[in-house]
């Protein structure tokens, strides 16, 4: 899932190096693979003088300890600093307010390129003190965004989401609307709320361009993959299937169209053989690979559900055939989601036969009003007595 050379310019190297510093703690990637990772993580480190990230990789054994790079970075740091602190005196003294900011900005920046994660949050504040404009505030806010998702932060990036929104109730453009509904969508994944993140990535198709987190066709992979666990069939035909902004870029990700295509069109066989084929990718994703169990329950729930609702009863063997599966696996599999209740159906072992038993969803509405009805009047009756007193 590789952008284009423009936009891969565009991510923020920080993101890269945490990505390839995930990928070197994942015992799924071969040793040699590694290798090349972790001389680039080096030279990374190494151009940006990131002296406190290279103490922590070094005490955790991923790096080799060198105590004359590790003095020479440092040195480095203390006088680009020593540089910094009087361009904000000299501002201080001669200049204006504006570049006072900016003065400040620029020692903001340093800090979160040389990986000060609190250093940096320090400056950052320091910076929007001297910020007017609500534009510039919210470009604070990314940066804060983006140290959080260095750091897999959530806590940090989730206040920093709700600054951002009360920051646009002041105003604020829609370009800088439409990249915060990225970074929300991207940390709702990050924890779990696919359906939330489904939505606003869908919304964020046409006007996208925060290429500094991702690649656009890494996002189309993000889009695809959160979408099919959470849309109805017509919902996903409409927004995903037929997205024009989505097939333009979906071929571009192995097995990503054969995995949405295949589901739509029932073509089971196929799905199972692209799935398997994205399985590696998920694992490999930092966001992605925490949730990569449930993830992998909730699309087998989706298909299982799409295969049972045009039957009322179906034979073990047609379902296995379908999936191009044994019908030893299927029953494995079915006996699972029964019994979590993610699927309506029941197994009759002897006949080799499943039964739907899906709830009747009008009956359950109706039962809810009853239910509902019930505990108001005796809310009412209650309030009555009380009036009465």
């Amino acid at each position: 899932m590789d952008g284009g050379a423009g936009e891969e310019a565009k991510q923020e190297r920080h993101l890269v190096l945490a990505h390839k510093l995930f990928l070197l703690s994942h015992p799924a990637v071969d040793d040699l693979s590694k290798v090349a990772l972790r001389a680039e993580v080096l030279d990374t480190v190494k151009s940006d003088d990131m002296a406190t990230l290279f103490e922590s990789l070094v005490a955790a054994g991923v790096l080799e300890a060198d105590a004359a790079l590790l003095a020479e970075m440092r040195g480095r740091i203390d006088e680009e600093i020593r540089k910094l602190d009087e361009k904000i005196a000299d501002a201080e003294e001669n200049l204006g307010e504006s570049e006072v900011r900016e003065a400040h900005l620029a020692k903001s920046l340093y800090f979160i390129r040389v990986g000060e994660k609190e250093k940096a949050l320090e400056q950052l504040k320091v910076t929007e003190g001297k910020t007017v404009a609500v534009g510039q505030k919210m470009d604070l806010v990314f940066h804060t965004l983006q140290i959080g998702f260095f750091y897999m932060d959530f806590d940090l990036i989730s206040k920093s989401i709700d600054k951002a929104k009360n920051l646009f109730e002041e105003g604020g453009d829609w370009e800088r609307k439409n990249r915060l509904k990225v970074y929300e969508g991207l940390y709702c994944m990050a924890t779990r709320n696919f359906k939330k993140a489904a939505s606003l990535f869908l919304d964020s198709i046409s006007t996208f361009t925060t290429y500094e987190l991702f690649p656009y066709d890494t996002f189309i992979f993000y889009t695809v993959l959160t979408s099919i666990i959470t849309l109805d069939r017509v919902s996903l035909k409409q927004k995903v299937v037929d997205a024009p902004e989505i097939l333009a870029v979906i071929g571009k990700v192995p097995h990503l169209s054969e995995f949405l295509n295949s589901l739509y069109n029932c073509q089971y066989k196929s799905f199972f053989v692209a799935f398997s084929g994205l399985t590696e990718q998920i694992k490999l994703d930092r966001y992605l690979q925490p949730h990569f169990r449930y993830y992998m329950r909730e699309v087998r729930t989706v298909v299982y559900s799409q295969f049972l609702e045009s039957y009322k009863s179906v034979t073990m063997e047609a379902m296995a055939t379908a999936f191009g599966v044994t019908v030893d696996f299927i029953d494995q599999e079915l006996s699972r989601f029964i019994a979590a209740g993610k699927l309506h159906c029941k197994i009759d072992k002897v006949a080799g036969v499943l039964e739907t038993n899906r709830p009747d969803e009008r009956n359950a509405f109706y039962q809810a009003t009853i239910k509902q009805g019930d505990f108001l009047l005796n809310r009412i009756q209650k309030l009555s007595r009380v009036i009465d007193l």
